[in-house]
């Protein structure tokens, strides 16, 4: 018996060893490391990184075309047979040749210019996709702080509940109230439950969601997730103006700048396809070794250097380049379009996420206000019991109400920052520029909301509480 208690001690010490050191080893990340990982790993950033790489390799290629290059070649090939002729049967030449272009009616330049802009197209879309991401991180996060805070929330309204049905449990067993009350607090008790398991789950979906962005994988089966965060959800009190938002958004956000670089190419595209109607020159040297054939003529082995010009020119090539010059045309064209349609679509969605900023600041200042009025209207039902003027269902409405203002008061703070990271998105600005640091810059709004959501959004410890 005591070896199978020490081997169960046993057991017990490794397991808390394991998931000590397992808690040490999980990773915990603030908001601005989140967004750091983000930025490091997020699939869609790696990506945007690789493009940008793979048009630095078109300008190389492109590149190419201002300087020289070096070609050998060769032919060795020997006849089987040959019929009353004195011609060699061996016939061989080899040529190491040097080329540089003179003229190339401006294909060359416009190559160039092109790779230019299209590495500074891929550029602008990766800042582009860093600032989604970011927003992305933004957003993600403050809704888990906000499910984390939820979960507390109905964890303590479930307490709660249950600590009054305990009490009803006790006084029915005294004789002091009816069976009703109990029921009574059997039903909140059931009816708050499934609350908690629906804020739980959502919890769950933000971590999922988190280490998507993150570029994490869960490993199957787990539990438990791969990090943990740090900081509780809090209100921040900034109210940006929107014309300059609206000016920084059409000046900076690198979505518009991308479609200008479409218009750009576009018209270096056409003078690519212009340069196919214009002649293009080729100097060349080099060293050939060849065979004569006809012994008549001169000895068979033969060497030494060659240099020329090389120039072609299409006279006519069936209207190729014409319907390529149409198609760039309309091409520009539906660039001009592009861009700007991409201004109007970055102007809506900066006076969107205002919309939402100022909705969430109304619906956060009326559930303030609520919030306060539940409480008021919780201690009115707990006194009128008190004085036997009201019932117990009075109090247990009163106490549901005040889970509820709270919650969606929460649920507020969470829609304000959201819209504040959107309009930093959609502003094209950094949270230092336009002050959306998550935390408060101004010591009175610091005094006067600095106290977390999920304390403001705590209920009462107990139904009985006055």
């Amino acid at each position: 018996m005591c070896s199978k208690l020490a081997a169960i001690s046993t057991l017990i010490a490794v397991g808390l060893v394991v998931f000590s050191k397992s808690l040490e080893a999980m990773p915990v990340y603030g908001i601005d490391e989140a967004v750091a990982l983000a930025q490091e790993r997020n699939p869609d950033v790696l990506i945007a990184r690789k493009k940008v790489i793979a048009e630095r390799g078109g300008f190389i290629e492109a590149r190419s075309g201002y300087l020289p290059w070096l070609s050998s070649s060769g032919l060795v090939d020997k006849r089987q047979t040959q019929s009353e002729t004195n011609l060699r049967q061996e016939d061989y030449n080899a040529i190491l040749k040097l080329e540089e272009n003179l003229y190339t009616g401006g294909a060359v330049s416009s190559q160039v210019a092109i790779a230019q802009l299209n590495i500074a197209k891929a550029n602008y879309e990766l800042q582009e996709t860093i600032s989604r991401v970011t927003m992305d991180v933004r957003i993600a996060f403050d809704e888990l702080l906000l499910n984390r805070a939820k979960v507390r929330v109905r964890e303590n309204s479930v307490s709660v509940l249950d600590q009054e049905l305990k009490s009803q449990q006790e006084q029915l067993s005294a004789g002091i109230v009816g069976k009703l009350n109990v029921q009574r607090a059997e039903v909140a008790l059931a009816n708050e439950r499934p609350e908690l398991f629906d804020a739980q789950t959502e919890l769950k979906n933000s971590y999922l969601r988190l280490s998507e962005l993150f570029g994490t994988d869960v490993l199957p089966g787990a539990q438990t997730p791969p990090f943990e965060i740090s900081g509780e959800l809090q209100y921040r009190p900034t109210h940006p103006d929107l014309n300059d938002c609206l000016a920084r958004a059409d000046a900076n956000r690198p979505a518009i700048k991308a479609r200008e670089k479409d218009i750009e190419i576009e018209d270096y595209q056409y003078v690519l396809d212009r340069s196919a109607t214009r002649p293009h020159v080729r100097a060349f040297s080099g060293y050939e070794i060849y065979s004569e054939r006809d012994p008549d003529v001169g000895p068979e082995f033969n060497y030494g250097g060659v240099v020329g010009i090389n120039a072609t020119w299409n006279i006519f090539d069936g209207l190729a380049t014409k319907g390529r010059m149409q198609a760039t045309r309309s091409r520009r064209e539906a660039a001009v379009q592009a861009l700007a349609a991409a201004r109007r679509s970055v102007a809506s969605e900066v006076r969107s996420a205002f919309f939402d900023l100022q909705q969430a600041d109304r619906v956060l200042e009326s559930e303030t206000q609520n919030v306060q009025t539940a409480d008021e209207a919780l201690d009115a039902a707990k006194g009128n019991l008190a004085a036997g003027l009201g019932t117990q269902l009075d109090v247990l409405q009163a106490a549901s109400d005040v889970t509820r203002t709270r919650t969606t008061r929460l649920s507020a703070i969470y829609l304000h920052n959201v819209a504040l990271a959107r309009v930093a998105h959609a502003c094209a600005s950094s949270a230092e520029a336009l002050n959306f640091g998550s935390d408060f810059k101004d010591a009175k709004n610091k005094n006067r909301t600095g106290a977390h959501a999920a304390d403001i959004a705590k209920p009462p410890e107990k139904l009985s509480q006055r």
